[in-house]
């Protein structure tokens, strides 16, 4: 961590925490620089520091969830930061501060009020009267049917996220694909909800002989691996965003059916990927996630030819359950690597940054799956494109073309201050900024090199600033030195 982000965390750190006394910040950025390390101690002690905290908490088990959630995110940080709660459960005086701390706080919010609240919350020592209940039943009512009556969670996604892109980029609003992209139901590649599903059926199943049930449930199986019902196998609703299940005839032999329940992962699959490539290519989900969806649509394509060829071996009669079973095993395992994939990223939301960093740390946890590190390394190529090329630009132009948000460095429209007269660089320091969640974890080390690039190329445009922003932490006289000989 260089010298700098040591001055401003510590600056922000004791902003949060309200310190007041005469320590200032100084004294603790001195004892950070004095005990910095090169080594990175926080990923070998984080099982420990765990272990520490869950026996520290009241409630280890909401603790261990939420910890496997966040890590199933992909949250940066998230093994320092443990790490760091660990240390804290064993200084009494921090743990002493911080609990008076949230007292004083509760105490603030009893006597003011909370904020935004709409409901009538009466003392805790008095009763409620029917009148007050009916009102907040009556209010509660209003509230779950705006919830239950809103639209799909993914249509809300993205209304947020095209919302928060507009307002950063107000001369350039975010494009929109037209209503009947997401009103025909036909444009998917996925299954469709069938209103009579299974109506077309003329033979049960469990009366033809084996040969005929296999050869009747190969065609089936050609049909659900591209994302359509067939007559004895049918795909069941979905609730949210969980995985893909099937409903097989219970009719059919059970020799046959075990084959079957191996092969239906990869349609399980396919609808993962297929459902996460037509979401990710929506404008508001950035270039990287639109070059990722790109990447996985050749795949598929690849996909599709292979289903394509079975299915003329098929019709020759030449394909049986078990032949099936032999040609997709090498494809099972692609399919399987790319659903896993939109599953990480569906989970932590990611855009930009972020997207890159999961799939450098997923093309790293492959090591000794050769397959399936090849084929992460290729995503990450095809997603990381459009990333560069914004970083190219800001390096050797310096303009930041990000109209998605998506770049480790962000600019703000900002006043300078008068240079003669205020000898201070907190211009600089929030002209331009590092978006933590949007460095890519294999430029984590030259983060801060990247944002120093803002000092060469204001240098041409302002350079009294530029001496402000490089000599920052020397003494003031020195920087009116530096101000009378410009």
């Amino acid at each position: 961590m260089s010298e700098f982000r040591i001055h401003h965390d510590v600056n922000e750190l004791i902003s949060l925490l309200r310190l007041h006394g005469n320590e200032g910040a100084e004294q603790y950025i001195d004892l950070l620089q004095k005990n910095r390390t090169p080594y990175v101690t926080t990923s070998v002690s984080a099982h420990s520091a765990k272990v520490k905290i869950a026996e520290f908490s009241r409630t280890p088990e909401d603790f261990l969830k939420k910890y496997e959630e966040l890590k199933s995110k992909n949250t940066r940080n998230l093994d320092p930061l443990v790490y760091l709660l660990s240390k804290l459960t064993e200084d009494k005086e921090t743990l002493q501060y911080l609990q008076q701390n949230a007292k004083e706080k509760a105490e603030q919010l009893v006597s003011v009020g909370i904020a935004g609240s709409t409901l009538p919350i009466p003392p805790s020592t008095s009763k409620i009267s029917m009148q007050e209940l009916e009102e907040l039943r009556r209010q509660l009512g209003n509230v779950t049917t705006s919830v239950t009556s809103g639209p799909p969670p993914v249509e809300c996604v993205r209304k947020v996220l095209r919302e928060k892109l507009n307002k950063k980029n107000s001369g350039q609003p975010v494009p929109v694909f037209p209503a009947w992209v997401y009103e025909r139901p036909a444009l998917s590649g996925d299954f469709l909800p069938l209103s009579n599903p299974g109506t077309d059926v003329t033979v049960p199943i469990g009366t033809l002989a084996i040969p005929s049930q296999e050869a009747a449930i190969v065609e089936d199986l050609l049909y659900v691996l591209i994302g359509v019902d067939g007559r004895y196998i049918i795909t069941q609703p979905l609730v949210g965003r969980q995985n893909r299940s099937f409903l097989v005839d219970p009719n059919l032999d059970m020799s046959v059916k075990e084959l079957v329940n191996r092969i239906l992962p990869m349609a399980t699959s396919y609808s993962t990927v297929t459902r996460f490539i037509e979401e990710k290519s929506s404008f508001e989900y950035g270039q990287v996630n639109h070059a990722l969806a790109a990447a996985m649509r050749t795949l598929v394509k690849e996909y599709m030819i292979l289903i394509t060829q079975l299915e003329h071996q098929q019709r020759q009669g030449l394909l049986s359950l078990q032949k099936l079973w032999f040609y997709i095993q090498p494809t099972l395992r692609t399919m399987e690597v790319l659903a896993s994939l939109s599953t990480s990223l569906d989970k932590g939301e990611c855009l930009g940054g972020a997207t890159l960093s999961l799939l450098h740390d997923r093309t790293f946890g492959y090591t000794g799956d050769s397959q399936a590190q090849e084929l992460s390394l290729y995503l990450t190529k095809a997603a990381s494109a459009p990333y560069f090329d914004i970083l190219e630009r800001w390096i050797y132009r310096g303009i930041i073309n990000d109209p998605y948000s998506e770049f480790m460095v962000e600019e703000h429209e900002l006043k300078k201050e008068k240079i003669q007269e205020d000898y201070n660089d907190k211009y600089w320091d929030k002209r331009y900024t590092i978006v933590q969640q949007q460095i890519p974890s294999f430029l984590q080390k030259v983060a801060d090199k990247i944002l120093s690039t803002v000092i060469v190329w204001d240098f041409q445009r302002s350079p009294p600033a530029l001496y402000l922003r490089s000599l920052a932490k020397t003494s003031w006289s020195l920087h009116k030195w530096v101000l009378s000989t410009a």
